[in-house]
């Protein structure tokens, strides 16, 4: 069993930045990929970003290119997500993931954990 927690969300203005980060405890942490998901109200659950288990290969969606950037410490046992230029369609509820394999994946039913959520919200 793998225990995740977000933390770090909030509310920014857009143009703003915010990092989260999810502590893991559990597992080994560097045998699990980890992946970041984000449901806004009214909307299924979306891909953002995921990273192997090494962070050598990264992944993101299209609206997080150049602006979203994950990344982890496998000595710490967390991964983040620093998210910059930040805008009002980017409100929701992110979710860290993780899944026993060497990389990540877009698909949300492919994960095995799943924290509680940080919420994020941008104000125009």
């Amino acid at each position: 069993q793998v225990q995740l927690v977000e933390s770090g969300g909030g509310l920014v203005q857009e143009g703003g930045s915010l990092r989260l980060s999810c502590a893991a405890s559990g597992r080994t942490f560097s045998d699990y990929a980890m992946g970041w998901f984000r449901q806004a109200p009214g909307k299924e659950r979306e891909f953002v970003a995921h990273i192997s288990r090494s962070g050598g290969t990264t992944y993101y969606a299209d609206s997080a290119k150049g602006r979203f950037t994950i990344s982890r410490d496998n000595a710490k046992n967390t991964v983040s997500l620093q998210m910059n230029n930040l805008k009002p369609e980017d409100t929701a509820v992110y979710y860290c993931t993780a899944r026993p394999n060497t990389f990540g994946s877009s698909t949300a039913n492919e994960y095995a954990y799943w924290g509680q959520g940080t919420q994020v919200t941008v104000s125009s």
